[in-house]
């Protein structure tokens, strides 16, 4: 890569000699004259805008030094008005081959009463530049203008240029090529460096620190890639966490069926009691593998896109008080103890039968966690950036590096238990939920007190109809 990017500042390199040599020396003679053409028929413009003005002589002598120009001026009789000779001899408008009359019988015959090019001078064997213009109108000229410039040889110019542009030349493509040298190894080593390190990051390594040096580029998307790294690695871990958990969800229950369908083949057949307890555990563990699978479900629609929120108006207060009864219905059994809080009637309008999920797995998320205290505390608060819904336990708690991987796929503290129910993927169907419904949402824990869970229902979403 750092050849190529040499080979590429040299082609630059030459290219601009090229255009140098091809400007300066080949179309030198065609820009000088193209230069002086322009200049004399500027002047003699200004000429004619001054002439007969008070003091126009002097102006008319001052472009002449100016210049190097010869100018005469002659009435429509032909008779000299103005005369001034820069040039001797060699003018032909003053020297010895006196032209300024054949002129004027051009400008005459010409249409427009202008004429302008350059004519050899055979007596300084060079070119030279005649203007003549009438003054005044075409079809009823005042007078007439005559300049006479000379054509400077610009042939021993070039070959002064030459030879500079020639020790130029050799000067810069040393310089250029020390420089390009350089450039384009200080371009292409961190590079090269990224590439070679992107390679180890395909082949798995995920530990890659990669490296930029050189310039700020490099070094942002040094940063970026080891940040897409660590993220890469981070993901892969999470997967094969994924996977391992979701084996052992798979692999107990589908153990417990194997297991008690044998005892009923083989012990409890024929006793309708004992058949009917192994049916039972049969037919828990299979709501079991059927629920799990179906989170697995809902949470790959969710986090692909391909799930539609079917909006529509409730009461929240409402929506919460008979969940919360429904988990009332448990205390006999497991001991749990659910305290409702709310504020009053709070009308949302969102996707009811997924945030009645979302509460219903942070309740579930909680009894895991409650701890020995087994209080459940969930609360319904109006709030300037929305309906708050809250639910709280009084379990062990989490520290900050738990708190930042809580809503992971099937992330668990180290106060994790078997769960009373649900299939380890709550807290994350809690997150795809709420990002799909654009609602704010988070934890707060303390060790030792416990955790709270929240989520906000926006402002723009409790009058939607």
């Amino acid at each position: 890569m750092h050849s190529h990017i040499w080979y590429w500042f040299m082609i630059f390199l030459m290219a601009v000699f090229v255009l140098i040599w091809t400007f300066q020396i080949l179309f030198l003679q065609n820009f000088y004259e193209s230069m002086k053409t322009d200049d004399i028929i500027h002047l003699a413009d200004t000429m004619l805008t001054v002439y007969e003005k008070e003091g126009y002589e002097d102006i008319f002598t001052e472009l002449a030094v100016e210049n190097d120009m010869c100018i005469e001026v002659r009435d429509r009789y032909g008779r000299v008005v103005y005369s001034k000779d820069m040039m001797g001899i060699n003018c032909v408008i003053h020297g010895l081959n006196n032209q300024t009359l054949d002129i004027i019988r051009l400008v005459k015959a010409d249409g427009d009463g202008i004429i302008y090019g350059k004519q050899f001078n055979p007596q300084t064997r060079s070119n030279i530049m005649i203007y003549a213009s009438v003054i005044g109108s075409a079809d009823a000229p005042e007078g007439y203008l005559v300049l006479n410039t000379p054509l400077v040889p610009v042939t021993s110019t070039v070959d002064i240029l030459k030879r500079q542009l020639l020790t130029i030349t050799l000067m810069l493509i040393v310089l250029a090529f020390l420089i390009s040298y350089v450039v384009s190894k200080r371009l292409s080593d961190p590079i090269v460096r990224i590439t070679k390190d992107a390679e180890q990051l395909a082949h798995g390594r995920y530990d890659i620190q990669f490296k930029g040096g050189g310039y700020s580029e490099a070094d942002r998307l040094a940063k970026t890639l080891t940040y897409a790294s660590r993220e890469i690695n981070r993901v892969d871990s999470m997967q094969r966490d994924l996977i391992a958990n979701a084996s052992h969800d798979l692999r107990t229950p589908l153990t417990m069926l194997k297991a008690y369908a044998e005892m009923i083949r083989d012990l409890s057949g024929d006793n309708p009691v004992k058949r009917a307890e192994h049916l039972e555990v049969i037919i828990e563990e299979t709501d079991r593998l059927t629920m799990l699978v179906n989170d697995i479900l809902d949470l790959s629609k969710l986090e692909n896109g391909t799930m539609t929120l079917d909006r529509s108006v409730f009461d929240m207060e409402a929506r919460l008080t008979d969940i919360v009864e429904r988990y009332r219905g448990l205390s006999a059994v497991s001991g749990y103890t659910f305290h409702l809080k709310t504020d009053g009637e709070a009308q949302v309008c969102c996707d009811a039968g997924k945030i009645e999920r979302v509460i219903c797995n942070l309740i579930n998320n909680a009894m895991n966690y409650s701890g020995e205290s087994k209080h459940i505390y969930i609360t319904q608060s109006h709030t300037p950036e929305g309906i708050r819904i809250s639910v709280r336990d009084e379990g062990p708690g989490m520290d900050q590096e738990t708190l930042s991987r809580i809503f992971d796929k099937y992330y668990r503290s180290e106060n994790y238990q078997r769960q009373i129910m649900g299939t380890g993927l709550g807290l994350s169907i809690v997150k795809a939920v709420l990002r799909l419904h654009d609602y704010a949402f988070g934890v707060e824990s303390t060790v030792g007190v416990g955790s709270d869970f929240w989520f906000i229902i926006h402002p723009d979403s409790e009058n939607e109809t």
